[in-house]
């Protein structure tokens, strides 16, 4: 760098140096008024920082409680996700329940997968020689359930190839089961009455919490053959695929899709007559979700940015006529016409950028506030607080434009003249 770069560079930074100052103590001299001045600028950045919280917070909890379904696993179900009502009464005649056969198809022919698991569920009513529970989940599983699904066993073990080639009345129970039919005592090897028939405990699953205020510990698992003896065959399985790894999903998934069109005679044209469930298609469906909320709050942002614009205009329309004498001074002392814009420019922007800076810091305040005293999930990406600041000046720019033109173009030996 030249000494005359250099030297060029340090003018423009005190230039800059000098209308941020006399913003930042316009600001303090006049606090009420640059209160009223930001307030719709604050508004519009607590009202976007607060939102993006949510939506943000929101969707990793959707991802890790909702649409975690195991380690590289999809689903096949008889269902697709489906949100028209007339789409769903053409699958509902349309599409065939999932059924052991397609399972063993499946197990048997697919070449991508690390492993292919089936199971199945229901209500259920389970007690113990002391006091009932009604509307458990009850679920059929095969071993390899254990190794893709996200519970996992807090003591004893999981569902055994052996349990389910030999029927066993054995099941695994969630914490919220131990707790209430087996407090201060061990479950294990304790007896299970379930829909009328006795299982022996084998398994406790660790805590998972609850999910948009349900409880995902309700539960009881049994061998999908001794579920499939108690309650018949004819009923609609959910067959879990995992793939070897993220970059295989999409292949695996494409391999089943053939399989199970192939096993069901559909011609090309032919719509799928099953689902297809991932951890992405669910996630998808969630973010059309939030973003139809977000989309609504955008106007609302909009409106308060507006109001806020306006009034940093006008407020530099005041100062404009509080200044014509300065202004006035600096042209006769040989300042052009763009120092002058330039300066007023500046003053806004800092302005704007100051009620986007409150805006963020009291979001993130209400956020934490939320977060901690709610389980209402709020998580506080950096993009947001940058495109929140980015805005605000941006608006501060726009709208003392106009203002900054104004001076710009004020007659120094008029300006000179002017008495306030």
């Amino acid at each position: 760098m030249t000494a005359a770069s250099q030297q060029r560079r340090l003018a423009r930074g005190h230039f800059l140096r000098e209308p941020t100052l006399i913003a930042l103590q316009t600001m303090r001299a006049h606090k009420l008024r640059s209160f009223l001045m930001l307030l719709g600028v604050i508004l519009s950045v607590t009202t976007l920082i607060l939102v993006v919280a949510l939506i943000s917070g929101m969707n990793q909890y959707f991802a890790s409680r909702v649409a975690n379904l195991g380690s590289n696993v999809f689903l096949i179900h008889k269902y697709p996700i489906i949100n028209d009502s007339m789409e769903l009464l053409r699958a509902q005649r349309r599409n065939r329940d999932i059924s052991w056969d397609d399972y063993v198809a499946l197990r048997d022919n697919l070449k991508l997968p690390k492993a292919v698991g089936v199971e199945v569920r229901r209500a259920a009513n389970i007690r113990n020689e002391r006091q009932n529970m009604e509307g458990v989940d009850l679920r059929g599983v095969t071993a390899n359930i254990g190794d893709m699904d996200v519970e996992e066993v807090a003591t004893g073990r999981y569902i055994t190839d052996s349990d389910n080639e030999h029927r066993d009345m054995v099941c695994m129970i969630g914490a919220d089961v131990a707790d209430k039919l087996f407090a201060n005592t061990d479950p294990i090897g304790k007896i299970l009455t379930v829909d009328g028939q006795e299982f022996e405990i084998v398994g406790v699953a660790k805590r998972i919490g609850n999910t948009f205020g349900q409880s995902q510990d309700n539960f009881v698992y049994i061998p999908i053959q001794t579920w499939l003896a108690m309650y018949g065959r004819n009923n609609t399985l959910s067959v879990n695929v995992q793939a070897r790894g993220p970059e295989w999903l999409a292949r695996t998934q494409e391999e089943a899709r053939m399989l199970m069109r192939a096993r069901r005679h559909l011609q090309p044209n032919d719509d799928d007559n099953f689902g297809i469930l991932a951890s992405d298609s669910l996630m998808g469906l969630w973010k059309n979700l939030t973003g139809t909320l977000a989309s609504g709050m955008v106007g609302l942002v909009s409106i308060f940015l507006i109001i806020g614009g306006v009034v940093i205009m006008n407020v530099m329309l005041a100062s404009v006529t509080e200044r014509t004498r300065e202004i006035g001074i600096r042209k006769s002392l040989g300042a052009k016409r763009r120092d002058i814009l330039l300066q007023f420019l500046v003053e806004s922007t800092v302005m704007a950028l100051v009620g986007g800076a409150i805006g963020v810091f009291i979001a993130w305040m209400l956020a934490v506030i939320v977060r901690t005293a709610t389980p209402v999930p709020m998580a506080v990406p950096v993009s947001a607080v940058v495109l929140a600041i980015g805005i605000s000046s941006a608006v501060g720019m726009f709208f003392g434009v106009y203002p900054a033109r104004k001076a710009a173009k004020l007659d120094p030996i008029e300006a000179l003249r002017y008495e306030n």
